[in-house]
């Protein structure tokens, strides 16, 4: 019997496989299972400074186009081998977009670019692509915006982010409580630390809360609590925080916290104004800093993309350019590869002294 108490603006509920099926038809090989976990094992021992290398999370601001991802892949994968004394390299792997407003949400939610919204597709090829990429034997670092996606893919992920508009999210910061890799969370996008602080606090315990299973059936989930969680600093409205004095101040925001004293630097978004050209700045200042003792940087993030700017989504996605970004503007390959050869010879040093120091965690 129609009411007219519920659904008033719902037109359609369309069922889909549950996340069980999907890793049925699209399962975790042992090559696979071991680029994750031996990803996840590499960022915690940095994170508990069993490992001096920086861990950097580079690649595309948003994937869609995978072809052109995979392309970006197999330069980042090479790059990683060359860089690997220094530097950890796990490849960004952003599949949903968070909106102020309205456009397009990212290629699990809009896999054709159109509207349409086949998430169902979006899930399968998402799941595909990152098999692909664990057989590569490169890490994948993505971040979790949707409540229910991580059910699908997230045994894919070395590491994954709370980003700036979620990082105050009570449903975001339980759901972190029960992740199996190291999550970060980024300041707010008015560049305020509390949040992201209190997010890790928050993770850090154990949490209750309502979800789905792996057969797709409402279930409480009750977590121990994730004890591998770090800030990332990303700027927000007031400017960039990339800075000693940021620096400074959020590591002693983290220490009266009673918190990991683990810092990652987005040298996108707010530290670059937008500007992708400024991440290179960026990584050089933090470079510095590194060199000049900082033991508190343990990761960067840069955005980055096989050609450098960015592209409007167009009606007609045969007009496309090939490996341009259609959402935040990106660092090309060339320049990319070459900031992080620079930033690895400008830390390398220090990196071997922070082997021998016992920082403080």
């Amino acid at each position: 019997m129609d009411t007219g108490i519920e659904n008033l603006h719902v037109f359609s509920e369309d069922a889909i496989l549950t996340p069980a099926e999907l890793k049925r038809r699209l399962p975790l090989t042992e090559k696979a299972a071991q680029t994750v976990l031996s990803g996840r094992s590499a960022v915690k021992e940095i994170l508990e400074r069993k490992d001096p290398r920086v861990f950097v999370v580079v690649g595309p601001c948003s994937v869609h186009d995978v072809e052109a991802t995979y392309a970006y892949a197999l330069r980042l994968k090479t790059l990683a081998e060359e860089v690997e004394d220094t530097l950890l390299v796990a490849m960004r792997v952003y599949f949903e977009k968070p909106r102020t407003q309205v456009g397009w949400q990212g290629f699990i939610n809009d896999p054709r670019l159109d509207g349409t919204c086949r998430i169902d597709e979006g899930l399968y090829l998402a799941r595909k692509l990152l098999l692909d990429l664990a057989e590569l034997e490169l890490p994948a670092a993505g971040e979790a915006l949707d409540l229910v996606t991580p059910q699908y893919v997230q045994d894919l992920f070395s590491w994954t982010a709370i980003g700036a508009r979620t990082t105050e999210s009570q449903s975001h910061r339980k759901m972190a409580s029960g992740f199996s890799c190291a999550v970060g969370f980024k300041n707010g996008t008015t560049g305020n630390i509390a949040a992201a602080v209190n997010g890790m606090l928050s993770a850090a315990s154990p949490n209750n809360f309502l979800s789905v299973n792996p057969e797709g059936n409402v279930a409480i989930i009750r977590t121990k609590g994730n004890p591998h969680t770090h800030i990332i600093l990303r700027g927000g409205d007031q400017g960039p925080n990339y800075d000693a004095q940021s620096i400074s101040a959020c590591e002693k925001a983290l220490r009266k916290a009673g918190l990991p004293i683990n810092i990652m630097v987005d040298c996108s978004h707010g530290n670059s104004h937008k500007q992708p050209e400024h991440q290179a700045d960026v990584l050089k200042e933090l470079g510095r800093q590194i060199r000049s003792g900082n033991q508190s940087v343990i990761g960067v993030m840069v955005e980055s993309n096989l050609q450098p700017g960015n592209q409007p989504l167009q009606a007609d996605v045969k007009n496309l350019q090939y490996g341009l970004s259609i959402t935040d503007p990106c660092l090309g390959w060339e320049t990319t590869a070459m900031a992080l050869r620079k930033f690895r010879e400008d830390v390398k040093e220090a990196v071997k002294k922070r082997a021998e120091a016992k920082p403080e965690v």
